[in-house]
């Protein structure tokens, strides 16, 4: 009977309640007397349940840092507990306890280490809890800006609270400057999902996601709703500064990668790193594309969140670059393939300033991937080129840079094809990529920075425009550092795996590639090629009669003995500017540039899955950037002097017979 009496009741009150437990009996009626000052009286200890009534939680909570913020609705009383529970599990739940409560609304403040992102909003009375809602909390400086017609995103731009005027912002399509106040206003579409800053020089962001900095906000979904997006900077002295060009790390938990990744690269790195910052100088990081392998994201559970973790432990900020690898396998669509990249490292294409030098990141991958699906890799196919949104952005944003200003553009494909050893300009990889280098006209001094290919080639123009395609990581995908291989670590055109290493002082850039493992003056290596001779009996001895075949098509030329007292030196950081001399007995010798392939590569890589039988997928390549003399006899000692665009020399004393093996220099 007294169960009836009690749903009898509920069913009366349904107007002022949304949740009533079948434990407690009934003892205070919906309306309640109010104080002469509009609050609740405090709750007794008979209250002990949920009354909540025309609570209203938004889409998106838009609040001041540690302030006191409003929870509208009817039926708080004063201790109730709010929780905030995360959707993105990447941050604690936080609760607090309800500090005001009025008729249709209730007040709570902020603890000091809330932060941003998606919550699940809770409230508790004893044992009695009731969902509120889901919000998206964004801390904003000022709640006073006023909407403007036509705009669908605005903020301010701050420096410790003060606006920060002229700095570039954008969201990917329109692009527009802060007021002298420092505030912003967008007509974002918000395709996208994100605004972001292009930070100024001598600035730095003062949220970071461990070492990215986080100089994008995501939007809400609704064109409808009015986002506000601030950004904090923090003055820094970045005039003087190293930039890393990170190209194809290709990190999938395979070949022992995470291992060689951090014991090798990341310890050689932050040695760089330690050793800038002891001039005074800062330090930053640009990945040219291709953290990952999208071909094991799902089978290794290796994927753009395990790479976040792993580039955590370079000392240095890190702005990325996306690359074809890094695109969801299950998606037939470039669009939707890189939503896992923006989900997790924001924009694919965006610009910045470090100093007096602007750069600019672009996505030149148009991913195809025919017949990806959920759960079914495609065939991962793509087109070398800018689609039409970018170059319509890149326009914008060149439109506020001073053409004096150096420029800096990392995207990962290759620009152009490789170069001949004879010097001709080559025509490009990129299917537009005369329309991007047109966009630079007038522009002083442009380097494309790209990846991609894994081997060391340079390109120039102009005087005004040079491409640098920048060996890998990785080198040959890991595999000659992997456990039981060669023990040494080669790309396949014979470079070190290794980095780029740029050195701005304010206008002035200088370049070099960094050999990880190495001092930085190792810059090339010789071969006597009359101890160069690949064979089976002694590098590949295991191989089966069947793959036989595979030791003479794969060693190339260095399958034949080579008596004719030729030395061969690979120059990875070859440009037109530098000079490669050799003199035996204080004879200079005629210095010839050719294109060959680099036996050391062939021994480390292509001979040892040759001796697994395996078909090697990852061939030798033939470059360009490798240079020839004839000594006079097999035993004379050369003297080597390879000089870069700078003047900076490097020598080698080479005594012959010069030994050919896994370790050699």
């Amino acid at each position: 009977m007294l169960l009836k009496e009690t749903i009898h009741l509920f069913q009366q009150r349904s107007a002022c309640y949304l949740f009533l437990s079948l434990l407690f009996f009934i003892f205070s009626a919906c309306g309640k007397e109010l104080s002469s000052a509009g609050e609740l009286p405090p709750p007794t200890a008979e209250s002990n349940k949920l009354d909540l009534g025309d609570v209203r939680i938004p889409l998106v909570w838009d609040v001041v840092k540690e302030s006191t913020t409003q929870i509208l609705g009817r039926g708080f009383q004063i201790n109730d507990e709010i929780t905030f529970a995360p959707l993105d599990g990447l941050t604690k739940s936080f609760s607090m306890r309800i500090s005001e409560a009025q008729e249709t609304q209730a007040l709570l403040k902020l603890p000091a280490d809330f932060v941003e992102g998606r919550y699940t909003i809770t409230a508790s009375r004893g044992n009695a809890q009731q969902t509120l809602g889901t919000s998206s909390f964004n801390f904003v400086l000022r709640a006073d800006i006023p909407d403007m017609d036509g705009k669908t995103v605005k903020g301010i731009i701050h420096v410790a609270g003060k606006g920060l005027g002229n700095v570039v912002v954008s969201d990917g399509y329109d692009v527009t400057r802060t007021n002298e106040e420092g505030v912003y206003y967008l007509s974002s579409n918000k395709r996208t999902g994100y605004v972001f800053v292009s930070i100024p020089g001598n600035y730095e962001m003062v949220s970071t996601n461990q070492n990215l900095p986080l100089f994008y906000r995501y939007l809400n979904a609704n064109p409808a709703v009015i986002d506000t997006r601030d950004f904090e900077l923090k003055p820094v002295n970045n005039e003087n500064h190293v930039m890393l060009g990170l190209a194809d790390m290709h990190l999938a938990n395979r070949n022992d990668d995470l291992a060689q990744f951090q014991n090798g690269f990341i310890a050689d790195a932050n040695q760089q790193i330690a050793n800038v910052q002891s001039e005074g100088k800062k330090v930053y990081a640009l990945t040219l594309g291709d953290l990952t392998w999208e071909t094991y994201w799902y089978s290794n559970s290796f994927m753009l969140p395990e790479y976040v973790k792993e580039i955590a432990t370079l000392n240095a900020p890190v702005f990325n670059t996306i690359g074809n690898h890094d695109n969801d396998p299950y998606f037939a669509s470039d669009w939707l393939s890189e939503n896992a990249y923006r989900r997790i490292l924001g924009p694919t294409y965006y610009s910045f300033n470090i100093g007096q030098v602007h750069y600019i990141v672009l996505d030149n991958i148009e991913y195809i991937n025919s017949g990806g699906a959920n759960g079914s890799i495609g065939s991962r196919n793509y087109n070398a080129k800018l689609v039409e949104q970018q170059i319509d952005w890149l326009k914008k944003d060149l439109a506020t840079v001073d053409p004096a200003t150096p420029i800096i553009l990392a995207t990962h494909i290759q620009l152009h094809n490789a170069p001949a050893s004879n010097g001709s300009l080559p025509g490009f990889r990129m299917s537009n990529g005369q329309q991007l280098v047109d966009l630079f006209a007038g522009f002083s001094q442009v380097h494309v920075l790209t990846g991609h290919t894994h081997i060391n080639n340079n390109v120039v123009r102009d005087n005004s425009f040079m491409e640098h395609n920048t060996a890998a990581i990785c080198a040959t995908w890991w595999w000659t550092g992997r456990n039981g291989y060669a023990n040494n670590h080669i790309a396949p055109d014979g470079s070190p795996g290794g980095y780029a290493v740029w050195d701005a002082t304010g206008k002035v850039l200088k370049w070099r590639y960094k050999a990880i493992g190495y001092e930085d003056n190792y810059q090339f290596r010789s071969y006597d090629l009359n101890t160069v001779h690949i064979t089976s009996a002694k590098y590949a001895p295991d191989v089966n009669v069947e793959n036989q075949r595979l030791v003479t098509q794969y060693a190339f030329d260095f399958a034949q003995e080579n008596k004719a007292n030729e030395v061969l030196i690979n120059v990875w950081g070859y440009d037109p500017k530098w000079t490669i001399a050799v003199t035996e007995q204080g004879v200079s010798l005629p210095v010839q540039r050719v294109s060959s392939y680099d036996p050391l590569h062939i021994i480390s890589y292509a001979m040892k899955r040759i001796n697994v039988n395996a078909v090697p997928t990852f061939d030798s390549s033939n470059t360009s950037h490798m240079f020839k003399v004839k000594a006079s006899s097999a035993s004379s000692t050369l003297q080597i002097r390879v000089t870069d665009r700078f003047g900076n020399s490097y020598t080698e004393q080479m005594e012959r017979p010069k030994a050919f093996h896994y370790a050699m220099r």
